[in-house]
């Protein structure tokens, strides 16, 4: 009778929390044998035991609501950021989670709320289900949602598109960013979307193309893949790109294949954020590249009320707002 290999999944992810991932992809390479076993996905970049839930502060007159969309790949849950200070033909950033991640753990850690409530531009988190992935991560690593029109970008993209819509967004204020499973499905995104997306924010992801299935998965976070060699079918937007020099759950090499599309490299700047964090930034004709000194796998300047934080900065969230306004007619 054949068999397959049953996985254990709570290892290999305490492995890969631990930054174990030559460990953890060989304990997926030889699991018990076990009849039938469904294969399941890899946990990518989980780095805490549970997603939170932390209760968001919403100011008089803002709202943070539950919504939905569905398109021929599926339905989609997200919230929405609608700030009170909300201005005519206001700007659109959509924030893609990591793995474990809610909307409201992403928002409380990111802070975005609070700069979009300063701007007066809308936020919305998609919410990746459990039943999509059991981790709950982005399925970046699957061929079939790394294409436009296809999967998980479809649906992203179809949510984006309706709320542009709805909100008379300026279709030229329009962007995307995300963490860690959440970063790599935004680099997808910005070069099958470049029409829709104005720029892209990367925060410890992954290149597009960066894995077609669990073991190259794990072999691209551990940095022992080469740089993807299967191009985005469409030039891509501005890249602007973040990652620890010490992350043992993506390997740092990932944030330079991500922004080897942003053209060729140019001037340097290092520095030092408020809080003692050093940094270098890589200024690329298409992107920039920030890499954190002494950083991990987390988001840089982040708030302590969510989960993948680093709040001795820089500031990743005003940084990627500043980009953003850069490369488009926002100011």
């Amino acid at each position: 009778m054949q068999t397959t290999l049953e996985i254990d999944m709570a290892e290999v992810t305490r492995l890969t929390c631990e930054g174990r991932l030559e460990e953890a992809m060989a304990l997926l390479a030889g699991g018990a044998p076990h009849a039938a076993a469904a294969p399941q996905p890899p946990p990518a970049f989980r780095v805490r035991r549970a997603a939170r839930a932390p209760k968001v502060t919403v100011p008089e007159g803002a709202l943070f609501e539950t919504r939905s969309f569905a398109g021929a790949a599926g339905r989609l849950g997200y919230k929405l950021y609608i700030p009170a200070s909300r201005r005519r033909g206001a700007a659109l950033i959509v924030m893609l989670h990591g793995c474990t991640q809610s909307p409201e753990d992403f928002a409380a850690g990111t802070r975005m709320n609070e700069l979009a409530e300063a701007e007066g531009f809308l936020v919305a988190y998609p919410a990746q289900s459990t039943g999509a992935n059991a981790q709950g991560c982005w399925n970046w690593f699957e061929a079939g949602h790394q294409r436009r029109d296809a999967g998980e970008p479809a649906l992203i993209a179809g949510m984006t598109r309706a709320l542009v819509a709805e909100f008379s967004i300026d279709p030229a204020r329009v962007f995307v960013a995300g963490l860690s499973a959440g970063g790599a499905m935004a680099a997808i995104l910005a070069g099958e979307y470049s029409d829709l997306y104005a720029a892209a924010g990367v925060h410890s992801g992954l290149a597009a193309g960066a894995a077609k299935d669990m073991p190259s998965a794990f072999a691209a976070m551990s940095g022992a893949a080469k740089a993807p060699a299967r191009a985005a079918s469409r030039a891509g937007a501005p890249l602007i790109v973040f990652h620890g020099d010490r992350d043992k759950t993506v390997h740092p090499r990932n944030g330079e294949q991500v922004i080897a599309r942003a053209g060729a490299p140019g001037g340097v700047t290092r520095g030092q954020s408020a809080g003692g964090a050093a940094w270098t930034r890589t200024n690329y004709s298409g992107g920039e590249h920030w890499l954190l000194h002494g950083a991990g796998h987390a988001w840089s300047g982040g708030g302590a009320a969510g989960s993948y934080t680093d709040p001795r900065g820089p500031d990743a969230s005003g940084e990627m707002l500043r980009f953003f306004k850069e490369r488009s007619d926002w100011n």
